[in-house]
């Protein structure tokens, strides 16, 4: 199975970037793993935000294989427990045949075509996340998900 990442932004931080390569390096064992990172649009606050969106939108869908299985993080979306996103990884290994596509959407979120060719809307949690901490989030997620799936002591239950 492969795992398409499909970031806005770098992450600016020397600690954010070792803590995703390192769990990018533990998901790289086991999936193929292919991180995009997309510069951000300027001109946010004082420019046209729905036209930075789209812009970004567009740049993102392109990068977004066909037949994937597009997971957006979207502050609006579903709340998994790592448990259930670790059965929804392993239900799309076994039955789905599908790659994953995850996105992460820059300061000022996402354009609406991108939530809207989404086959699942994931929030991380109630509360607002820098778009680089959820990266790191979403990452250390999947490791866990991937722990779960194969009964690995990293998850402790």
């Amino acid at each position: 199975m492969k795992l398409r990442l499909v970031c806005v932004g770098k992450l600016a931080e020397a600690w954010q970037r070792e803590a995703a390569e390192d769990y990018a390096g533990r998901l790289q064992r086991n999936y193929t793993l292919d991180i995009i990172e997309l510069k951000e649009e300027k001109g946010g606050r004082k420019g046209d935000i729905p036209g930075l969106l789209k812009r970004e939108g567009e740049r993102i869908l392109d990068k977004v294989p066909e037949r994937s299985y597009l997971i957006v993080l979207d502050e609006r979306g579903r709340l998994f427990s790592s448990e259930q996103l670790a059965e929804k990884l392993g239900e799309q290994m076994l039955h789905g045949g599908q790659d994953w596509c995850l996105v992460v959407g820059g300061p000022y979120g996402l354009d609406p075509k991108v939530r809207q060719r989404a086959d699942l809307l994931l929030s991380l949690s109630k509360m607002t996340f820098t778009h680089q901490m959820a990266r790191l989030l979403l990452l250390e997620q999947l490791y866990r998900s991937h722990t779960i799936l194969r009964n690995e002591p990293y998850h402790n239950r």
